[in-house]
Formats: C-alpha cells, sequence, structure tokens
C-alpha cells in the first residue's frame, strides 16, 4: 500500500510539474516561436499567421511515434492536412542545441526515408517544447489562422504503441481540422497525449 501510495504521489508531482510548465492554452493565443528547420532555416509561428498550422512533437526513436510512421498513419495525417492548406511543423525537442547540425541531417534523414511531409522538422534545444508544454512524442497542437490555439493532445483515441489499434481509433488531428476549416468549433479540443516522454536537457 505504501509503494503504491509513493507511486501516486510521484505521478501527482509529475503530472503537476508538466502542467506548471504548460503555457499553452485552448482558446488562447498559441505562443510565438521562431525555430530553426533541418535545412537551417529560421521559421516562426508569427510568419504562419493567416494559416492552419499543426505542430507535431516527434521522435523516431520512440516505439508510438514508429507505430504511426511505420504504418503511414502519420503520413496520411499529414497528407489529409496539406489537402486542407494546413501548415504541418514537426518539431523535435531534446538536449541538442537549436539548429544542431547532426540532429538535423539525423532527422532529415529519417523523415526522407519515411516519406515524411512536414512543411519543416524544427530542431528545439527546449523552448518551444516548453513554451508548449509538450510532454510526449507524439504531441499534436492545431493552431488557427487567428493565431489561437484550437487542438492539443494525442493524434488518435488508441494509447498504444500497437499499429494494430490505428484502424479503429478515431484520429483527432483529422477530425480537428477538418471541423476547424469548415468553420465549426472543434468538439474535443483537448485530449490526453500519449507516447515517449520528450526529454528536457
Amino acid at each position: 500500500m505504501k509503494t503504491l501510495t509513493l507511486t501516486a504521489a510521484l505521478i501527482a508531482g509529475l503530472t503537476g510539474s508538466a502542467l506548471a510548465m504548460a503555457q499553452a492554452v485552448v482558446g488562447q493565443p498559441a505562443p510565438l516561436f521562431t525555430g530553426v528547420d533541418t535545412a537551417g532555416k529560421a521559421v516562426s509561428l508569427d510568419s504562419l499567421k493567416g494559416k492552419y498550422v499543426v505542430l507535431e512533437w516527434v521522435n523516431p526513436d520512440c516505439p508510438f511515434v514508429q507505430k504511426h510512421y511505420n504504418s503511414g498513419n502519420m503520413q496520411n495525417t499529414q497528407k489529409h492536412a496539406a489537402g486542407k492548406q494546413v501548415v504541418w511543423l514537426s518539431v523535435s525537442t531534446s538536449a541538442a542545441p537549436d539548429g544542431d547540425p547532426k540532429a538535423a541531417a539525423s532527422l532529415a534523414s529519417w523523415a526522407k526515408e519515411k516519406k515524411a511531409t512536414a512543411n519543416a522538422i524544427l530542431v528545439d534545444s527546449g523552448k518551444i517544447g516548453r513554451a508548449y508544454g509538450a510532454r510526449t512524442t507524439p504531441h499534436m497542437y492545431l493552431i488557427d489562422p487567428a493565431g489561437k490555439l484550437v487542438y492539443a493532445g494525442a493524434i488518435d483515441s488508441k494509447p498504444s504503441a500497437n499499429a494494430a489499434d490505428i484502424p479503429g481509433a478515431s484520429n483527432y488531428v483529422v477530425q480537428a481540422i477538418d471541423e476547424a476549416t469548415a468553420g465549426k468549433p472543434v468538439s474535443k479540443p483537448v485530449t490526453q497525449p500519449y507516447g515517449c516522454s520528450v526529454k528536457y536537457g
């Protein structure tokens, strides 16, 4: 019983600290940022005002990320977003410096191999991740043309690393994109993200 209580306390403490870190709130303006992509170019959220933007936290070594990329599910979601004129930014948060050439080259090679179609992959030392309170890979966000955050959470409704669960899952990101671009309120604006923990330096 003591062990269970201690575990619960630790989980509560970790959750509390993660929530305390979060600054991005659905319904409020999304935190502005400028990041460096794998090509060494600066990408700012401010420059994308007037467009819908998806942020996807990614880590190629994470089994939950592999579930969605090895199956083609994430790439299909990216293509769906592109069809709705939505800009897709993948963000890799780690202890590596912003735009770190080694991390950038590795991410670019992986994205090419997986035929990913993100508009850019940002190499983040933690500034963007902390601003959004990104906790998992994947962790998904949708920002509207006015710069307001309209969705934050999981990619879908099946929190597992098993690709066999994808066909029976509701894709929350596709749902949010479809509703938002049709001028409707997002019916599930906040969901529980799942995946590997984002590593902050």
